[in-house]
């Protein structure tokens, strides 16, 4: 028996509904399953965040910009990426290899963690790992350019930038998320009051 064209336009109707009911559902924002944070603890998560960025700033400052004439002779500036890389894994001594390759990767997780946090606008791995990578090539230009003892060296720029990736993918993306659910665009509140 065939259908007729009213029956048949009436049933893809109601499946594009029953569709559109399912997208809706899918965009509200959520943390991980849960609903997003009410404003008092985002406003309270928000402040927190800062003061562990401005504190881990300061840190990161005394390790990066503090002097140190004893190296001054062993320091040399790396432009070719990969060329420290090799240097620290042919170390004899695994302990060196891994204080330089696990420090300055843990020296760019809290950018991961924090900055989709602090700053909404940086949430997304392309955007983390480019506001990482600037202010981590800055610091690298200040060490080779102003400090006695230290060299500009563009694996530490890739190796914080990876720290700060993983940092975001492990566990700043549902933070920021948490804080900050994503918002409807203008156009997806229009279309689903009809």
């Amino acid at each position: 028996m065939a259908r007729s064209p009213r029956r048949k336009s009436a049933t893809r109707l109601t499946l594009r509904r029953s569709g559109a009911a399912r997208k809706k559902q899918s965009r509200a924002p959520t943390t991980g399953g849960g609903a997003p944070l009410p404003p008092p603890a985002r406003v309270l998560v928000m402040v927190v965040a800062f003061a562990v960025m401005v504190a881990f700033g300061a840190v990161l400052a005394r390790l990066t910009l503090q002097p140190s004439a004893a190296s001054e002779a062993l320091t040399h500036t790396n432009l070719r990426p990969g060329d420290s890389l090799r240097d620290y894994l042919t170390q004899p001594a695994f302990v060196d290899t891994v204080k330089q390759l696990g420090g300055n990767i843990v020296l760019g997780v809290p950018f991961g963690l924090l900055l989709p946090v602090v700053a909404p606008k940086t949430r997304g791995p392309l955007r983390v790992v480019l506001v990482t990578a600037a202010v981590m090539l800055l610091v690298e230009l200040v060490q080779g350019a102003l400090v006695t003892g230290r060299a500009f060296d563009i694996d530490d720029v890739i190796l914080n930038t990876t720290g700060a990736l993983l940092g975001y993918v492990l566990l700043g993306r549902r933070l920021g998320r948490a804080v900050h659910p994503r918002r409807r665009h203008w156009w997806q509140r229009r279309t689903s009051a009809v």
